[in-house]
């Protein structure tokens, strides 16, 4: 059913890759992140939301065909039944299912089963052969509820008025996630956006997600934003553009800040523990409920999970897939636009 290429994963009996790494004749692609989903494909089969998420980041000519499969639709390609069912990482975010007969396999690309009121929830899908990614997969991570997380943020507020509150997310569903996430806890006055965040969130927005006042920072007095929310690309905080902004309180939104000195190392004053990946537990629990015989694992801590797989009696195999796993992947602009 799948092997691997130079390209990534490919399923020879469906003549298709899965978020290759590289441009190929057919590709099946999980969701919308830079390091999954690359222009350039002859074809591209995916839900309806990551094709639109790509045709944001990338123009509506980055592939030459595009193939929409809404989730739980079965579509033939080749010899290879193949079903999109969500992931719960970000907005269109799928798991593949390929059926032939007598086996059944699914590429999980990125997941987490946390609750996020900005994607639909991840789904259980019982298979034979499993592909799970590993981004934190080690006991040490334990992923808080990210309503808590938000809660920190907020008394960090109440604590320092006078200090504007920088908080670090991706470009694509951890921005909307935090949004959502301080809209649902109350917090109802404008948030401001760097520009390089201004697309994406207007594209969640359009989709229907509710996500109250944003007003683009570069239009704003650095001055008057003491006490107010700025989101920004992680990157962002450690360059000049931070400066402007005074004696500000740093914050970065990412399961990576259960590692406080990764926090150290990036400057961070505000770690937030919000991840879009799976935690330690619930990457062992999706393994078990899957009932899968056989365990591929891809990026991440790979040789952890699998130990532990085995140790439940469970063929589990690394990949050492090369070219996943970095999301700071917000568009790059002049100092003067953001």
């Amino acid at each position: 059913m799948l092997t691997l290429t130079p390209e990534g994963l490919y399923c020879p009996a469906g003549g298709f890759h899965i978020d290759p790494v590289r441009a190929v004749p057919r590709a099946v692609i999980t969701h919308g992140h830079a390091d999954h989903a690359r222009p350039g494909h002859g074809a591209v089969l995916a839900t309806p939301e990551t094709l639109a998420i790509m045709a944001v980041r990338y123009g509506d000519a980055f592939t030459a065909a595009r193939q929409p499969s809404p989730y739980g639709a079965t579509v033939t390609v080749g010899d290879v039944g193949v079903t999109l069912h969500p992931a719960g990482h970000v907005l269109g975010s799928a798991q593949v299912l390929m059926e032939r007969p007598g086996c059944r396999a699914v590429v999980s690309g990125d997941y987490k089963r946390q609750g996020d009121p900005t994607c639909a929830p991840f789904e259980l899908v019982r298979c034979d052969l499993f592909v799970t990614e590993a981004t934190f997969g080690l006991p040490v991570f334990r992923h808080p509820e990210a309503a808590d997380e938000v809660a920190t943020l907020l008394e960090s507020l109440a604590l320092f008025p006078e200090r504007p509150h920088l908080v670090g997310a991706y470009a694509l569903g951890k921005a909307q996630r935090v949004l959502a996430l301080l809209r649902a806890a109350g917090y109802d006055r404008p948030i401001y956006l760097h520009g390089a965040l201004e697309r994406l969130t207007r594209h969640y927005a359009e989709a229907g997600l509710p996500l109250g006042e944003l007003v683009p920072v570069r239009d704003v007095d650095r001055k008057a934003l003491a006490g107010e929310v700025v989101l920004c690309p992680p990157a962002s905080l450690s360059d000049r553009w931070a400066q402007r902004f005074g004696d500000a309180v740093t914050a970065f939104a990412s399961g990576w800040m259960r590692v406080r000195a990764r926090a150290r190392q990036r400057g961070v004053e505000l770690p937030l523990v919000i991840s879009d990946h799976a935690d330690w537990e619930d990457l062992c629990t999706t393994v078990v409920e899957t009932g899968a015989s056989q365990v591929w694992v891809t990026h991440g801590q790979e040789d952890a999970l699998c130990h532990w797989a085995r140790t439940q009696g469970i063929d589990a195999r690394p990949l050492h897939l090369i070219g996943y796993g970095e999301e700071d992947d917000a568009e790059t602009l002049p100092a003067d636009a953001a």
